[in-house]
């Protein structure tokens, strides 16, 4: 991957509303995240959708958002609040930034590949307010995580779906397509910074009523992941019981979808 792939792509500043925002948070993503914006470049150049791209660093120190603006793209922009805040913090950063008319945010690792997109795009065209790519839903394709990631993974699902009541079965799938509305209302009401934001998404989603379409989609385990299963798990758990405690204190009863996305 050079950067001449992106010469296409360098003029193509818009002129209106984009389709389509997509969103990487990162995090000393360096070595992968000119693959990664190529990808999605290709992908969707070609799918007639107008798009624009964020990247939201999160307090990277291998110059990843340097990286980023030395390709010059046009439609590309880099949030740098200069700390590192968490997952949650820069995705809602780049979230509440995007101006396309649907908002994707995506793992700088690829994980699941944006091809993917097409599958959540065509849920979000039948009405859903958000599209949440599943490795749990049937006709899934899971390939290159370990057994014992695999049972602890499926463990969590279970565990945080009895603790919350959320029906999604793969909350925590890097890979998630909002309405700009939806995705305004939520984001704002949002109060988790670290990696489960998504369930918290995820339950203010389905305590409001939006209408959540749980895709299947092919998953692959990316080398050099920086999630650590166990110490991950261990926030996890903690950050269930922080959102319990928020509801409880009425920390999002102040925020009604209803008037959010009128």
């Amino acid at each position: 991957m050079t950067y001449s792939n992106f010469a296409a792509w360098r003029d193509r500043k818009l002129t209106e509303t984009p389709d389509v925002s997509v969103v990487i948070p990162a995090y000393d993503e360096r070595d992968r995240i000119v693959p990664t914006i190529g990808a999605i470049s290709a992908h969707l150049c070609s799918s007639g959708l107008t798009w624009e791209l964020i990247v939201s660093d999160d307090g990277s120190g291998d110059g990843t958002a340097d990286l980023v603006r030395s390709l010059r793209l046009a439609n590309a922009s880099v949030l740098e609040p200069g700390v590192n805040r968490g997952k949650g913090a820069a995705v809602r950063d780049g979230v509440i930034a995007a101006a396309g008319r649907c908002i994707l945010f995506t793992d700088a690792d690829m994980s699941t590949p944006i091809e993917e997109f097409d599958r959540l795009f065509e849920a979000i065209t039948r009405g859903a307010g958000i599209a949440v790519a599943s490795r749990a839903a049937d006709g899934a394709e899971e390939r290159g995580r370990g057994y014992g990631r695999t049972v602890l993974s499926a463990a969590l699902r279970g565990g945080v779906r009895r603790a919350t009541g959320v029906r999604v079965k793969d909350t925590q799938c890097g890979f998630k397509l909002f309405t700009r509305e939806s995705a305004h209302a939520l984001f704002q009401a949002a109060r988790v910074d670290g990696f489960s934001f998504d369930l918290e998404i995820l339950w203010l989603a389905q305590r409001w009523g939006l209408e959540v379409a749980e895709v299947p989609v092919r998953w692959f385990e990316a080398p050099g992941s920086k999630v650590r299963a166990g110490r991950e798990s261990l926030r996890f758990l903690g950050d269930v019981a922080a959102l319990r405690y928020r509801d409880i204190r009425g920390a999002y009863s102040s925020h009604r979808i209803a008037e959010a996305i009128a």
